[in-house]
């Protein structure tokens, strides 16, 4: 049942990167590229009519956590809530520099809304993929000293960095380089999925020229990518092992590589929505990929006092995760209509559609 939870909540967060990822994409490429009123107000609708729907699978993936693994839910929001309580507040003004923009026709107001929109979705886009580098690279669980642990095996709390600023220290902080380049590996990413949906769901002027700047991003992606793995095998140098060892896990990292390769072939596509596809590969490969090397562990230790965290002692104990079972085949049920509805109710271009703010 372990596995079984685990890989429900890894498809729900990589629906939630997927989907809201092309809001906050949406945000990064209003941000730098739209200078048109008639280009701001429709990238806004690209986000405006999706952004709360598309949350929702965060929150349930949350639920989930907490429900299956209740022990690892504490142990993360007690140890990354400096940046947890950071992404909470670049959400709320996400939200609201959507919904105010509209409320009143002055032009700086307008410019108000439309920075905090574009910079809250860089900095959401940047703070996940500095999350991740957190996960992959792993905290000092117990918070150890001198080969003590001063707290529970699975406790654990980060400052935003500290005077190192390296990885391979004992004591991380939540900024170091190598959480620095996934984070901004993340923003790469997330503004090339959110580019190729303004050109899925627009007309927008900029569209043609969007597609040049897909495939510039795309190229630093591909250095980026590389010089993450590089980086990762000196923090791990086990980090491919689950790929030796189950060689059906291989077809992750090709579906990342599949995506990243497509992007460079976005000005030949004939259809709009081939590059939504291969830049939704790419975050699906992406994300996949980073679990399947760290399985079954989904928070390493960086001392040699306190285990990792893993599926398996960090599960709910007893008959919770069956008993929750039927609740979740229903939760999902209703979650599939959702999303249906929702698709069918947004379909085609967005261009025209009515988004009241």
């Amino acid at each position: 049942m372990e596995l079984f939870w685990f890989i429900i909540i890894a498809v729900v967060m990589a629906i939630f990167f997927i989907l809201d990822g092309y809001d906050f994409g949406a945000g990064i490429i209003h941000l730098f590229f739209a200078k048109k009123e008639d280009d701001k107000v429709v990238i806004a609708k690209t986000a405006g009519l999706f952004w709360d729907a598309n949350e929702v699978w965060f929150v349930v993936a949350g639920g989930l956590l907490f429900m299956a693994f209740p022990t690892y839910y504490a142990s993360v929001f007690s140890g990354f809530y400096l940046p947890l309580m950071i992404i909470l507040w670049l959400m709320i003004f996400r939200a609201i520099g959507l919904e105010f923009r509209g409320q009143f026709k002055y032009q700086m107001w307008k410019d108000l809304w439309d920075k905090v929109f574009g910079i809250s979705s860089l900095l959401l886009a940047f703070f996940f993929g500095v999350g991740l580098g957190n996960v992959v690279r792993g905290v000092n669980l117990g918070s150890v000293e001198n080969g003590v642990s001063l707290y529970e095996p699975h406790y654990f709390f980060l400052p935003l960095w500290n005077s190192d600023f390296s990885p391979l220290v004992t004591h991380p902080g939540i900024f170091d380089f190598f959480t620095i380049i996934i984070g901004v590996i993340s923003v790469l990413t997330l503004a090339i999925h959110g580019a190729n949906w303004i050109i899925f769901k627009t007309n927008s002027s900029i569209n043609d020229k969007l597609k040049s700047t897909i495939f510039i991003m795309n190229i630093f992606l591909f250095v980026g990518s590389l010089i993450s793995l590089n980086f990762w095998r000196n923090l791990n140098n086990d980090f491919f092992n689950n790929f030796w060892d189950k060689p059906y896990l291989l077809v992750f990292p090709v579906l990342f590589f599949v995506g990243v390769i497509g992007q460079f072939f976005i000005k030949k596509f004939k259809k709009d929505y081939y590059g939504f596809i291969f830049s939704t590969l790419t975050i699906l490969g992406g994300i996949t990929s980073t679990l399947a090397s760290l399985f079954p562990v989904i928070l390493p230790s960086r001392n040699n006092v306190n285990p990792d965290l893993t599926i398996y002692n960090m599960a709910v104990e007893g008959d919770g995760l069956s008993m929750a079972l039927g609740w979740g085949i229903v939760g999902i049920i209703l979650m599939a209509i959702y999303a249906i509805v929702r698709l069918k109710l947004t379909k085609g271009k967005v261009d025209d559609m009515d988004y009241g703010h």
